[in-house]
């Protein structure tokens, strides 16, 4: 009875020996295949560089009509919310009073002229009287500065009458410069008086029109920096163009061109005025708009992107990237990223060009294993622009 027993116990130990020699052949870390993974190479691109501003518009011209005499309103001669032009009729001031003034100038000249005659009369007579000593020399005289005199009247009178008839123009209130004309803040029959501080009018030109974003300080001198440095190739002060997107998320159809940096550094903000200038034929855009402006900054001709699905972050925010080394051992990159250009991110530090990206397989991997790299072409790598 205890043969069948040894039989059994050989069978175990055999097979317990069977199985522990296949246990260390299949635990060696090197006989699983390596994890297929997609890469790309980095290598330099230009690319365009642009910044997304807030700001608002302003328009280019805004003139506030007033009256410059004082009377009684007759009648207003424009449409609210219409186009005028320069020196188009706005406002007529009952001129009555101006014209009885320009025609008392103008009859006063008259007199003067006549009052002169008569000096000039009496000088002519009395200058052989006075070499014959038959008037006196004072009289001669006393004719001499009475002619003088008129002539000086002369003067004094057209200078009135020009007085006049500038008061009399104004009595018709003209738009001082062309645009669109809003709400009149008076009605006919209403007394204005000269150098009011209310307007009648106001006029606003919309064609071109302003608009004026706030960059930091910061960006400026980095932007600055770069130029000097020869990373970015600027757009040159009449390329540099400006598109506009509007409140309710549409694209401005137009494009607009940078046309100063203020001077200054707004204390409060740290930031600096742009100041754009865009066409406007269609008056789509009104003073006060709330707007973002894409301000073209210049060119980076050394930009290495990454697509933005290759790009993770670690525990303290930091942005990172899995890169397969020349020996096929993946490694964690800590980045330093400066914006996103289309579905890419520009990378500053932590990358070269040359180096291999792991886009496709990401969670396959993890930093030290052993890969195999397969060339990953995607839409996301494509150069933004194109």
């Amino acid at each position: 009875m205890a043969i069948p027993h040894r039989i059994d116990l050989a069978l175990v130990v055999s097979a317990a020996a069977a199985l522990g020699g296949c246990t260390p052949a299949q635990a060696q870390p090197g006989a699983a295949p390596p994890v297929e993974v997609g890469v790309i190479t980095l290598e330099p691109q230009s690319v365009a560089l642009s910044t997304d501003l807030p700001g608002r518009t302003n328009a280019v011209l805004v003139a506030d009509v007033r009256p410059q005499v004082s009377g009684l309103l007759l009648k207003r001669i424009f449409t609210e919310g219409a186009d005028v032009r320069a020196g188009q009729p706005l406002y007529q001031i009952d001129p009555a009073t101006y014209q009885a003034a320009y025609d008392t100038a103008v009859a006063t000249l008259a007199h003067n002229r006549a009052a002169l005659m008569t000096a000039d009369a009496k000088v002519a007579r009395y200058k052989p009287l006075a070499d014959a000593r038959a008037v006196s020399r004072q009289e001669y005289d006393d004719a001499i500065a009475a002619s003088g005199e008129a002539l000086a009247d002369i003067a004094t009178a057209k200078a009135s009458i020009e007085q006049a008839r500038i008061n009399l123009a104004y009595t018709r209130v003209n738009a001082p410069i062309s645009g669109r004309i809003g709400r009149s803040s008076v009605t006919p029959g209403a007394l204005v008086t000269a150098g009011q501080t209310s307007a009648l009018a106001t006029v606003t030109q919309l064609d071109p029109i302003y608009v004026d974003v706030t960059q930091p300080a910061t960006t400026l001198l980095r932007l600055r920096r770069e130029l000097a440095d020869g990373q970015l190739q600027t757009s040159g002060a009449d390329q540099a163009k400006v598109k506009l997107l509007l409140e309710d998320g549409s694209i401005y159809p137009l494009p607009g061109v940078l046309q100063f940096s203020d001077v200054t550094v707004d204390e409060g903000t740290g930031t600096v005025l742009l100041r754009a200038i865009f066409p406007n034929p269609d008056h789509l855009l009104l003073p006060g708009l709330y707007v973002r402006a894409e301000l073209q900054e210049g060119t980076n001709d050394h930009a290495l992107l990454v697509p933005q699905q290759a790009v993770s972050h670690n525990t303290h925010g930091d942005p990172t990237a899995l890169v397969v080394g020349p020996d096929g051992k993946v490694e964690l990159r800590t980045l330093v990223t400066d914006r996103t250009v289309g579905r890419d991110w520009v990378v500053t530090r932590g990358l070269a060009a040359g180096d291999r990206i792991i886009v496709d397989g990401l969670q396959k991997v993890t930093p030290g294993a052993v890969v195999r790299t397969i060339d990953a072409r995607a839409p996301a790598l494509d150069a933004p622009g194109k």
